[in-house]
């Protein structure tokens, strides 16, 4: 891919892309930081938006190929149509848009119903949603274009006690991403599925998004003993987001590792990853070979 691309991130200055848990002093800057500084050190050029400008006004100066844009991706369709506009108007055209503003809210499903699985979704899949679709017009309009989505391997481990609600988006989103690629693909538009798995990057915090308003007494236990699991896995989890975010930039380019390789439409990070999703395909395998008679026996003869 030629240099001088122009790149839309969200999400800039949450941890990992989180939109509502703010990033605490010391604590590794997120995928979407990460991703601005290698996109700009490979010569290309960066809109980096953010739900509120004051976190990343530290940027503001520092590269000629940046700019700063304020994009809540909850505004709805309107308010982001604009804000896609004006980024567009920096420098003419969006050429890649990387959906990475993303919130984690962890508890248990019962404690917290519906209400954290809407809040979850509107950031997660609706406004990701809204904000693909606003850039999509520019990018048809160009006859190119590429759409990176964060999604998580999340997706793949619903047995994990906590992320209900955080894996059911992703999965949402990953299906979303797919149906959308098969519409698009016409207009030489690329979508790349990006599946982390555990990074350093403060996504997953206690402080603040840890459901626990609606108690449940038989539960007492199980979310005491979740709470700690979470807390002592966070910041020591193994992967490096500067790591992972060169490894999207390659493959969006087609450079260093990806040089020479066939688009990937999926990239999984982590060897956590590696393992739950082997391990899940593994599950729904032996389940059609254990049940093969019935699950062949259901058509009309």
């Amino acid at each position: 891919m030629a240099s001088s691309k122009v790149w839309l991130i969200t999400g800039v200055h949450e941890s990992s892309g989180n939109y509502h848990i703010p990033t605490p002093s010391g604590a590794s800057s997120g995928f979407g930081r990460s991703l601005v500084s290698s996109v700009l050190a490979r010569g290309d050029r960066v809109i980096a938006s953010s739900r509120t400008l004051d976190p990343i006004q530290d940027l503001d100066g520092t590269n000629d190929n940046l700019r700063l844009l304020q994009l809540d991706v909850t505004a709805g369709e309107e308010i982001i149509a604009s804000r896609i506009a004006e980024a567009a108007a920096f420098w003419g055209h969006i050429d890649i848009l990387v959906n990475n503003a993303g919130s984690c809210y962890l508890g248990l499903l019962e404690e917290n119903g519906s209400a954290i699985l809407r809040k979850q979704y509107e950031v997660n899949v609706f406004g990701l949603l809204d904000v693909t679709l606003a850039c999509l017009p520019y990018m048809r309009a160009q006859k190119d274009g590429t759409v990176v989505v964060i999604g998580s391997r999340s997706a793949w481990t619903g047995e994990v006690i906590g992320l209900g609600a955080y894996g059911s988006s992703k999965a949402a989103v990953h299906l979303v991403a797919e149906a959308l690629r098969a519409e698009v693909a016409r207009f030489n538009i690329r979508i790349l599925i990006v599946q982390p798995s555990a990074f350093r990057t403060r996504m997953v915090r206690i402080e603040d998004n840890y459901g626990t308003q609606n108690p449940i007494e038989a539960y007492d236990d199980l979310r005491r003993e979740n709470i700690d699991w979470y807390a002592a896995r966070d910041g020591n989890q193994e992967g490096d987001p500067d790591k992972a975010m060169e490894a999207v930039v390659d493959v969006v380019r087609g450079e260093g590792r990806a040089a020479g390789k066939p688009w990937p439409e999926f990239l999984l990070l982590g060897k956590d990853a590696d393992r739950d999703v082997r391990a899940k395909c593994k599950v729904m395998t032996d389940h059609l070979d254990e049940w093969s008679e019935v699950v062949k026996s259901v058509d009309y003869q």
